[in-house]
Order: structure tokens, then sequence, then C-alpha cells
């Protein structure tokens, strides 16, 4: 499984930092199509946490973050 996995810092504080799991594709997914469907994604996210700011984001083997 893929998921899609951003970096984030808090506005206020930039040097707290932490990975975020956003979604958690189907076993079918491949890491293309994860990449497709980030930016609505990490919109979507973004408007829900307004203190954190996006740092990067990349979409990878599933299960190697904690969800938020």
């Amino acid at each position: 499984m893929i998921e899609l996995v951003v970096s984030v810092c808090l506005l206020d504080d930039p040097s707290r930092c932490k990975d975020v799991s956003l979604v958690n594709a189907d076993e079918g997914m491949n890491s293309m199509q994860c990449m497709m469907q980030a930016q609505p994604q990490i919109a979507e996210w973004s408007v829900s946490h307004p203190k954190w700011q996006l740092k990067s984001w990349t979409c990878r083997r599933a299960g190697q973050i904690a969800k938020i």
C-alpha cells in the first residue's frame, strides 16, 4: 500500500515539525496515482490545520508514519 505523507511545521514555532500521513491508498494504487491525488488532499488538510505550514510531501509505502 502507498500513503501520502506531508512534512509540516508550526507557523508559531518553525523548529517544531512532524510528518503526517494523509491518505492510505488502496492496494491497487501506485506511487504515480498517489502523486496525482496529492494536491487536493494537501489543500484540504491545510485548510483544516491553519497553524501548520507545509514543508514537503511524498508518496511512500504505508505504515511508516503514525496518523494524527
